[in-house]
């Protein structure tokens, strides 16, 4: 991994984007793939589409999604607490004692959430999961007045963003869910450009996703891709607890996850496996038996039908502060659709057959 690209990937994880949010991740994206893209876009939606080679014939579209999980202010009491909605899918456990951002026009706003001690729970409370609502932000402040002078009702709050690398090539962040899918886009594109395209490649950081793949809707209608691949993160089963024979059998460092299953066009598929063998590159297979919960989805439903893939980077903890991923498994999926892209000519035909 080139060094200004993993700088790129430590600032758009350091860097707050939850759905509906992504501006200032997506004014990064603008900026790093300027420097080699040949045309870039920002639709009204928000997704940036970055192109090269655009005027091709066949049109093959990377999608990765910018936006992260996170809350919303809802609403502050009397005494300066915040009450908040989520955005995404949240496991409230996760929450509990964490250090959160709220992300004002004024600046960021260090607050913590919590609930009440321990101590302080009766033995029915103690037997139930927590639910959001029982939970509030504390910004330090003494009064609503005080509070509501710096954050308003709809800002949005993230986990307190940060990046740390660990043993064996391992990394932990939130927002690796998508943000290493948005990089491996990024870097696949460039990648691709430099190694030569017969096609028109897109690479386009898409709005939404967690709120319901919205972006992918919206991006994919614009870009009218032939060829549509999602990259996005599964979940690594190489941990406790977790049943292999139900999940698969997904390891951090194993590689990137080519899926296969009615969601993805068959001749994607084998075109992908044809990338990973001439490249020599790691890769795993896993399999899902319906329309999976990625842009891939939409994608393959967009207009008249897109012939659609899903490709993913391993996981694990997934939506919480600590989703940790292999910096290896990155590089390797850049690698294996800059090939995919590469080997394409302009006749290619993934009509199923």
């Amino acid at each position: 991994m080139e060094a200004s690209a993993k700088k790129f990937f430590q600032s758009i994880l350091e860097t707050p984007s939850p759905s509906g949010y992504e501006q200032p991740v997506q004014r990064l994206v603008r900026k790093y793939v300027e420097e080699f893209a040949d045309e870039v876009s920002t639709d009204t939606h928000g997704n940036v589409i970055a192109g090269c080679n655009v005027d091709a014939p066949l049109r093959v579209m990377l999608a990765g999604h910018a936006d992260q999980i996170g809350l919303l202010v809802t609403h502050i009491n009397d005494q300066g607490f915040i009450y908040t909605n989520t955005i995404g899918g949240w496991d409230p456990q996760q929450l509990i004692g964490q250090r959160m951002t709220i992300h004002a026009d004024s600046g960021p706003i260090p607050a913590l959430i919590s609930r009440k001690a321990i101590h302080l729970l009766d033995q029915e409370e103690r037997k139930q999961v927590v639910k959001t609502k029982d939970m509030w932000l504390d910004i330090g402040a003494k009064s609503k007045e005080e509070a509501a002078e710096i954050v308003k009702i709809g800002d949005p709050v993230t986990l307190e963003l940060g990046y740390q690398e660990m043993l064996n090539g391992l990394a932990n962040s939130p927002g690796m869910d998508d943000k290493t899918g948005l990089w491996v886009c990024m870097e696949a594109l460039r990648r691709a450009k430099e190694r030569g395209l017969d096609v028109a490649l897109f690479a386009v950081s898409t709005v939404q996703e967690e709120i319901g793949l919205r972006g992918a809707h919206t991006s994919a209608y614009g870009v009218n891709p032939h060829v549509g691949i999602a990259v996005d993160v599964t979940h690594a089963t190489d941990c406790p607890t977790i049943d292999k024979t139900q999940e698969g059998d997904i390891k951090l460092g194993g590689g990137p996850v080519i899926y296969r299953g009615p969601n993805m066009n068959p001749v994607v598929v084998d075109r992908l496996r044809e990338a990973a063998e001439y490249g020599d590159l790691p890769c795993q297979w896993a399999a899902s038996g319906r329309g999976t919960g990625t842009d891939a989805n939409a994608i393959q439903l967009t207009r008249a039908g897109v012939a659609a893939g899903l490709v993913s980077v391993p996981n694990r903890y997934m939506h919480s502060a600590v989703e940790t991923i292999a910096l290896s498994d990155l590089d390797a999926c850049a690698d294996l659709l800059a090939t995919f892209a590469h080997k394409l000519a302009a006749d290619t035909d993934f009509t199923p057959r």
